[in-house]
């Protein structure tokens, strides 16, 4: 059974004036919405005793005093309350953002003029959340008490399918520099639209770095064949020292064949120069996204536009009588988020050193394995379970680093939503970049560093042995655990974020079609000219807000997190791309396929987003920023430190063949393989204690082996050639830095923020006002002139 109530009592609104200002503008506009702006649901309660409806109650009745107009309709023991407001509180919004400083004529072209449904939105929202009860109890205290279920604002189904046949479908999945982004604007506001034109402006720049690491990775590839170390590793009888202590066994370095030609598509010539292209394009994509941005911001109008003022005129739209929020600084509270957020950090940090503790103990498992397969690719294998570890360990912590971040930002008590969404991002990407990062900070740059020597090995508790980089090279376990993790993030949460949401639709659309039978049908023709002013009847208001019901629930922060993921992507695509030149390009075919899944899902999918207007992507900017600097940094250490660029380049000028002036022709990388390994030998008491005794796999006994360090086969003691290439490490790091710093500097001084042509807008554009200003003002002084 339905009900339907429509409550149109309300109170009168005062007009303020002196005889000499002019009054706020409050004829009621001939538009009359077809839509309700906002709808509230709640649980029906029989009891009109109880407190849960006389909350319920009395905050229906402040939005009346408020003079918004309510309708309640029941239906299957849920009240839904369709809430609009009058055009009067529309007026003194315009009003307001003409006479404000930063704010004026932002978005609207005229006072007279219709303000967009999705600007209705926006203050019905704003309204609804600054309403209060007798007891002081908001309708966020309400929600979290169950006298309101739920709240949502209602799709537009003319605008709704517009956008389906445009944008939101998978027909328009490649075209990637097609996006409607000013109808998105107009339909989900400013804030939404940005991320999208930033998200599609992202996706274009990735074309050529895309372009660039497959050259450099098939750059690799061709020279698989002709490439001496290959040759060298493949050809080699060296019996190299074992991965672990007791049961392993020695092995032939010919045994590492397939990971040496894997380690030559990405650590080679060309890594060096695709490292420094992509530091370079990261302010390049960053400099010029702030000039496309501001194309489109001086278009919408909201160049000028300023938070603070527009907080404060929805608070006067809201509260005539309402006073600032005043700006407050606690050190106390400073320092303590600070201590937390450290204090979570190295949690954080503990947990990768957790999944090195696991990393270790598989490798020694599998090292003794009976299975032949696990034996002979322990460290593969354990390398490839680290980093799915790793992975259940980024979806856990995800919701735990959120939990955190939200309760941090209660500590410090901020004076807005928009302060607290700015404080949240920060933490919130803070902890999620050391979630994702620091077990590949640890690759990177700690291991096989610090697990000593044949004879002196770091162990864990004085047991296991720490463990050692990839036969191949350092570079490889890297490489190993990038791709395992970008693949699985962006593939298996692209799965659940699109299939999740249309399983549950799909489900709650199929019990909802069952009840709607119930109510009968429509045969009214006003109700289905979608572009008319009619208002629906109640029937179709009934089933046009249970449509909106049944879509996925949406909050204030549903934006951020794809927000999130696109930044974290980001940080994964420039920061290591030394080690991985193939990750624009996944981040390029994900992102083909992103854009189209979030439009579908945010469309069809999602209840509707509240609209917010804002002129840039606020804290992110300084969050890509931070990120582009740290490309600079990881990638000339990853280059510098992890890489075998620097040694092959001293063996080649200095240690090798060519080194003497008469090479007979004998290529100058011949012999760096045998270079780069010193021997243990079994004589030596504490190498003895450390392997007991040497066999290889076919049962010979050998009373030597080799390991990769540079170290004096006599005593062990490093060698000078350690020395010089560490020299030549930190020199390199010192002058990658400063050259690519430099390129971004004049990058960044090269590309103005803002082009001429909106310079040029702006300033015909304040000319306009102005003008008009003058001409209103001039007639309003020769009519008082007239009338003295």
């Amino acid at each position: 059974m339905m009900y339907f109530r429509d409550d149109e009592e309300g109170f009168p609104l005062q007009e303020v004036g002196n005889g000499n200002e002019p009054l706020l503008p409050t004829q009621h506009n001939s538009f009359v919405p077809r839509l309700y702006d906002y709808v509230l649901v709640a649980d029906k309660v029989e009891d009109m005793e109880d407190q849960l409806f006389k909350k319920q109650d009395a905050f229906i009745l402040e939005l009346k005093r408020k003079n918004i107009r309510v309708t309640r309709v029941e239906n299957d023991g849920k009240l839904f309350f369709g809430v609009r407001a009058p055009e009067e509180i529309f007026a003194k919004y315009k009003y307001l953002l003409k006479v404000s400083d930063g704010c004026n004529w932002s978005g609207e072209e005229s006072c007279d003029s219709s303000v967009s449904f999705c600007t209705r939105i926006r203050i019905v929202h704003f309204i609804l959340n600054n309403t209060f009860i007798g007891s002081g109890e908001g309708l966020k205290d309400l929600l979290c008490q169950g006298a309101f279920e739920t709240m949502f604002c209602l799709h537009e189904k003319k605008e709704q399918k517009k956008l389906k046949k445009k944008w939101a479908s998978w027909r328009s999945v490649f075209r990637l520099f097609q996006q409607p982004v000013t109808d998105i604007k107009d339909y989900f506001g400013e804030k939404v639209a940005l991320y999208y034109l930033w998200l599609g402006w992202y996706t274009r720049m990735l074309v050529p770095a895309a372009v660039i690491g497959t050259v450099v990775f098939l750059y690799g590839l061709a020279f698989f064949n002709t490439s001496p170390l290959i040759h060298e590793v493949c050809d080699s009888d060296i019996i190299m020292c074992p991965r672990c202590d007791k049961r392993c066994k020695a092995w032939n370095l010919s045994d590492t064949c397939i990971y040496a030609k894997v380690s030559q598509l990405f650590d080679n010539e060309g890594t060096v120069a695709f490292a420094m292209f992509m530091a370079v394009w990261a302010t390049l994509f960053f400099e010029v996204w702030k000039r496309h941005r501001s194309l489109y911001v001086s278009k919408w109008n909201v160049f000028d536009w300023c938070e603070d003022e527009e907080e404060l005129i929805l608070e006067i739209v809201n509260n005539p009588q309402c006073k600032p929020k005043e700006y407050r600084h606690s050190y106390l509270r400073s320092t303590l988020v600070l201590l937390l957020v450290t204090l979570v950090l190295v949690v954080i940090i503990g947990l990768t050193q957790a999944l090195v503790i696991c990393r270790v103990l598989a490798s020694i498992l599998f090292s003794r394995s009976q299975w032949y397969l696990l034996r002979e690719h322990a460290t593969t294998i354990a390398m490839l379970i680290g980093a799915v570890l790793h992975y259940i360990t980024i979806q856990v912590m995800t919701r735990v680093n959120k939990f955190v971040a939200f309760k941090l930002c209660e500590i410090e008590e901020t004076r807005s939503f928009a302060a607290t969404e700015r404080s949240f991002t920060v933490k919130m990407f803070s902890f999620q970049f050391f979630t994702l990062f620091s077990s590949l900070f640890y690759v990177a740059f700690f291991l096989g560093r610090i697990n000593g020597y044949p004879g002196n090995y770091v162990r864990i508790a004085g047991e296991w042995r720490l463990e050692e980089c990839h036969p191949s090279g350092c570079l490889t376990d890297l490489f190993i655990q990038m791709a395992v993790i970008l693949v699985l993030k962006q593939t298996i949460n692209n799965i659940f974020e699109f299939t999740v949401p249309w399983v549950k639709l799909f489900f709650k659309r199929t019990k909802t079609k069952k009840k709607s039978r119930k109510c009968g049908n429509c045969y009214r023709k006003a109700c289905r000219e979608t572009d008319g002013n009619i208002e629906q009847c109640d029937l179709c208001k009934l089933r046009d807000w249970m449509t909106n019901y049944d879509l996925t629930d949406v909050n204030a922060f549903s934006l951020f997190n794809e927000f999130l993921e696109m930044v974290l992507q980001f940080s994964f695509t420039t920061i290591f791309v030394a080690a991985f030149p193939l990750a624009p390009l996944l981040a390029l075919i994900n992102n083909i396929f992103e854009i189209r899944l979030d439009a579908i899902k945010m469309v069809s999918l999602e209840r509707r987003l509240v609209p917010k207007k804002t002129n840039d992507i606020g804290v992110w900017n300084k969050i890509l920023e931070v990120v582009g600097v740290m490309a600079v940094i990881a990638n000339g250490l990853v280059i510098g430190i992890s890489s075998d660029f620097i040694p092959r380049l001293a063996y080649r000028y200095r240690y090798g063949p060519c080194a003497v002036s008469n090479s007979n022709g004998v290529d100058c990388m011949t012999g760096y393989i045998n270079n780069t390994l010193a021997t243990a030998f079994m004589a030596n008491l504490n190498v003895k204690k450390d392997f007991q005794e040497l066999m290889t796999e076919g049962g010979h006994n050998v009373t030597q082996c080799s390991y990769k360090d540079y170290r004096s086969n006599e005593d062990q003691s490093l060698t000078s050639q350690f020395w010089f290439i560490l020299a030549l490490r930190f020199a390199f790091v010192i002058l990658f830095e400063h050259v690519v710093v430099i390129c971004k500097f004049i990058a960044a001084w090269f590309i103005p923020d803002n082009p001429n042509r909106v310079k040029n807008h702006r300033l015909d554009d304040k000319l306009r006002r102005l003008k008009k200003e003058f001409m209103e003002a001039s007639e309003f002084y020769d009519t008082r002139s007239t009338e003295v």
